[in-house]
């Protein structure tokens, strides 16, 4: 698994009502875009939320990782001594973070905690996701004095732990924005504020997420800004990943600028919508607008698979390209996996926020004439013998080896006379004829 989607947002005690004490709502839509999110963020259904806060302990040149099974935080600090929390940690993915962190000499560990309190930034996003979810655990890293490429890279560990122990991960980088946006604000006022939360917000609309590193660190100091380290390591975790952006909200009525926008990978948001949208209207999806250049102008095949609580939920896709682009190939596939597999019922309405979806994208299928040429893990298989024709996708739970991945193709392909001289064949290894024909493909999987 892997990144399965990420949020910015800000941390305002005064957002609580036990806090704010009718002061919040004058940021009623911040509320209501943390609340859209923490909805979001629970219909991907992750294992473990990392949580990346500026008030967590804080070193000039090393991030700290929070050790142990969990911790308890309150808000007594802004007055209110009955509203606390309790999260449990991921302390597997600690450990492997903490490697990751070690191989590419990244000074990052769970040494030198002097508070293991939860601190507000990690509690306010964690109390509206504990109103959507459950069974999730979390892990908290703070920030350093460190370059902004450093946080990024330290990102790239993040997910690439994630891919390693198979974790469904979801990223929240908690920060507000500038400081400085008024004469009575916390911090008065700089020209420096407005201006970065102008730059910063537009970057997050448009998804484009390279642009943080073009903030120096000075014109940051100047604005007063909160959250730009944990938008940095955030973007580290995307790296790669085409994606969906959206601002959901923007206001600063306190002279802090509170800024709640959401990143999901392009082609898994586009299935899900798409699905949504027929399973709740009946009509299939218009193409949306503001999808990455590359899912507009290129077509090829494209298969959408469906789970929930972890077994096959549907899968449908096309070997080659029967759309104008890869968009249109997801709507329609996304809607053929949820309502027209013949092996399950349609999805219904109540099911959707229970489904994880993924989408696999083919490379042109190449002809081969032995199993010798395939890789279970790297490509995968297509079989053929007349009129019929199976495929297999490559790197499948439960298939571990190539004559797994040939027979089951076959019997997909209701080749079934052919499986048992097959396996008895040796696998067709070694130059050995084939009653059938076998072609080899590489896809690129969104999660």
């Amino acid at each position: 698994m892997s990144v399965a989607g990420a949020f910015i947002v800000p941390h305002p005690p005064i957002i609580f009502q036990e806090i704010g004490r009718g002061n919040e709502q004058r940021i009623q839509r911040t509320i209501d875009a943390y609340r859209k999110v923490s909805g979001e963020a629970a219909a991907m259904l992750p294992e473990t939320v990392v949580i990346l806060s500026p008030h967590s302990v804080m070193y000039r040149d090393y991030f700290h990782i929070s050790p142990g099974a969990g911790a308890c935080g309150d808000f007594r600090q802004f007055g209110e001594r009955e509203l606390s929390l309790r999260a449990d940690y991921d302390e597997e993915f600690v450990r492997e973070l903490e490697r990751l962190a070690r191989d590419e000499e990244l000074p990052a560990g769970t040494r030198g905690e002097g508070d293991a309190q939860l601190d507000h930034g990690t509690m306010i996003p964690l109390r509206f996701l504990q109103e959507q979810m459950t069974n999730f655990k979390i892990v908290r890293i703070g920030l350093s004095g460190l370059p902004l490429r450093m946080h990024f890279r330290l990102g790239k560990c993040i997910a690439r732990a994630a891919q390693n122990l198979g974790r469904r991960i979801v990223v929240i980088a908690s920060g507000d924005l500038s400081h400085c946006l008024m004469d009575t604000g916390p911090y008065g006022y700089t020209k420096e504020g407005p201006e970065y939360d102008q730059r910063v917000t537009d970057v997050m609309a448009r998804g484009s997420l390279g642009e943080l590193f073009d903030f120096t660190e000075e014109f940051c100091e100047r604005a007063g800004e909160c959250g730009h380290r944990s938008f940095c390591i955030m973007a580290g975790c995307l790296a790669g990943k085409p994606l969906k952006s959206e601002l959901l909200s923007y206001e600063g009525p306190f002279g802090v600028g509170y800024g709640v926008a959401s990143f999901q990978d392009a082609y898994v948001a586009l299935a899900r919508q798409s699905l949504e949208y027929y399973v709740n209207s009946g009509e299939m999806l218009p193409l949306p607008e503001g999808l990455p250049e590359e899912m507009l102008s290129r077509r090829a095949g494209v298969f959408v698979s469906l789970k929930k609580d972890g077994d096959l939920r549907g899968c449908i896709g096309t070997i080659s390209p029967c759309q104008k682009n890869i968009a249109m190939e997801i709507i329609e596939n996304a809607v053929s996996a949820g309502v027209y597999d013949p092996r399950f019922p349609p999805v219904k309405r109540s099911e959707l926020s229970q489904l994880i979806c993924s989408v696999d994208v083919l490379s042109e299928p190449e002809p081969i004439v032995s199993a010798d040429e395939l890789d279970v893990k790297r490509y995968g298989v297509i079989v053929s013998k007349g009129r019929r024709r199976g495929l297999l996708l490559p790197n499948l739970e439960g298939v571990d080896t190539v004559e797994q991945q040939i027979s089951i193709a076959l019997q997909k392909a209701g080749i079934y006379d052919d499986v048992y001289p097959f396996l008895q064949n040796g696998g067709g290894r070694f130059g050995e004829p084939l009653p059938f024909q076998m072609e080899r493909f590489e896809v690129v999987r969104h999660y």
